[in-house]
């Protein structure tokens, strides 16, 4: 059977659009304050995925819900599980946007929402392609199961759950990156460092830290950067931080109040996996912050950020870059920072490493840099790999190729992390299209709908062509 799949995306088009209003209309960030026992993630994680299973149920497959973190959409049968993995859950909005996040806008035929790009968009054009395999009266050698997990932009404890109920898919793609085919993930680790109690610093300043807020989640680079100071001339400090601001590529605002003066910072959000595309709001002000002295934490806090971790994605100063010929450079993104002067401070680092370093490693480095902080590890991925000669990496690269004309394409390794890697031959695949600039974790999140049409038909032909 001849299908062409790029007139049969256009025809699903309209279908795909309204759906995809419908997922982007919910805020589905994980929400631990009105979590409850139905609700483990709160009740945008488990609507989202509700929406994805009605739509599964709507089109004719069978579905299932795992105590709403976690569900399935199934065709086919077999020995044999084809995974298709994507995620519901997205990232806080976060400020600076120029549309509602949560309603689909499209503008010369540009879609804009939060999930458009990461992972709804990509996520349901999977799913299109699923369903034009079905309508097209395609049965498949194996069985196919389209998985939906609900907090993959934290601690992946939807999919978690899955995987502690039934077994991992055998092989399969999470459309959850960038095309061609991603066939190697880097590792992924987090550290704490905290800075409580312990400090001494200079003990008689004229400065006092008051609060330092930046940062949102340890896989995002923050875009604001908010800081309370007490010094024994406000006006003269601020002064120094227009200038700062007019040295910088970062923008901000400052205000004298009765509880001091307010620095605010503006920079650059943008994905974790690679720090260099964003602008880190909170580092540039702890780098102001660091030409005066502070008692306590607070010292040891902006030290630790300015001098050991701003401006430096591949933590040299660290002494722990790494690079390896396979899956490039360790990166590192600064993506969480408080302090409060009753509580102390925090900063969060994550990082993306290849082979030949590993958390030991990193976790030594940060202590030696952190100036008598704390240092403890949050979480930990090993690096991914599955060989290029795999037939599932040759299938989808034939696809990618055939329908993109991109004819030189390769697979290739990156930072960032997918479910693809929790299957032996998983890999990500799309829906990222190497002409189109990466918005993820960004405001005014988009994808153009050509792209997302496109990709909807690559998806229908690779699973077409797994099934041969």
């Amino acid at each position: 059977m001849t299908i062409d799949w790029k007139q049969k995306a256009k025809d699903y088009q309209a279908d795909y659009l309204a759906d995809l209003k419908a997922l982007v209309a919910i805020d589905s960030e994980r929400d631990d304050e009105h979590a409850s026992d139905e609700f483990p993630l709160g009740p945008g994680p488990a609507a989202a995925l509700t929406k994805y299973l009605e739509i599964g149920k709507r089109d004719g497959f069978k579905t299932k819900n795992y105590d709403n973190l976690a569900g399935y959409i199934e065709y086919g049968e077999g020995d044999q599980t084809l995974g298709i993995l994507v995620h519901a859950d997205v990232m806080p909005a976060g400020e600076g946007w120029n549309t509602d996040p949560f309603e689909l806008t499209i503008k010369d035929n540009v879609a804009y929402g939060r999930g458009t790009s990461d992972d709804k968009g990509p996520g349901l054009a999977a799913y299109y392609g699923l369903r034009m395999l079905k309508d097209a009266g395609i049965k498949p050698k194996f069985k196919i199961r389209f998985l939906i997990g609900t907090d993959e932009e934290s601690n992946w404890t939807g999919i978690k759950h899955y995987l502690d109920l039934e077994p991992a898919p055998d092989f399969g793609f999470s459309p959850d990156a960038e095309f061609p085919v991603i066939n190697g993930e880097k590792g992924n680790t987090t550290f704490i460092t905290k800075f409580v109690g312990h400090q001494k610093g200079e003990e008689d300043t004229e400065f006092t830290l008051r609060s330092f807020k930046s940062g949102l989640r340890d896989n995002m680079v923050p875009r604001d950067a908010e800081a309370v100071l007490e010094s024994d001339d406000n006006e003269k400090v601020s002064d120094a931080f227009t200038k700062f601001l007019d040295q910088y590529p970062v923008s901000g605002d400052s205000q004298v109040t009765d509880e001091g003066l307010h620095l605010h910072v503006i920079g650059k959000s943008a994905h974790g996996m690679e720090p260099d595309d964003g602008l880190n709001a909170g580092t540039y002000l702890a780098l102001f912050l660091s030409q005066y002295q502070y008692a306590g934490d607070a010292q040891a806090f902006i030290s630790f950020i300015a001098n050991k971790l701003h401006d430096d994605s591949r933590a040299h100063k660290l002494g722990i870059n790494k690079t390896d010929d396979v899956m490039g450079d360790l990166t590192m993104n600064v993506g969480i920072m408080r302090f409060d002067i009753k509580d102390g401070g925090m900063v969060n680092t994550n990082f993306r490493y290849p082979k030949g370093i590993g958390p030991k490693e990193i976790e030594a480095g940060l202590v030696a840099g952190a100036n008598g902080g704390s240092v403890s590890q949050e979480d930990d991925m090993a690096p991914h790999y599955v060989p290029s000669d795999d037939p599932i990496v040759q299938k989808l690269i034939a696809v990618y190729k055939d329908l993109s004309g991109e004819t030189e394409a390769k697979p290739h390794v990156v930072g960032g992390g997918s479910f693809g890697r929790l299957m032996d031959r998983g890999v990500a695949f799309g829906a990222l299209f190497p002409w189109t600039k990466n918005t993820m974790h960004q405001a005014n999140e988009f994808q153009p709908i050509d792209d997302l049409t496109l990709a909807m038909a690559i998806y229908g032909s690779a699973l077409a062509a797994l099934n041969e």
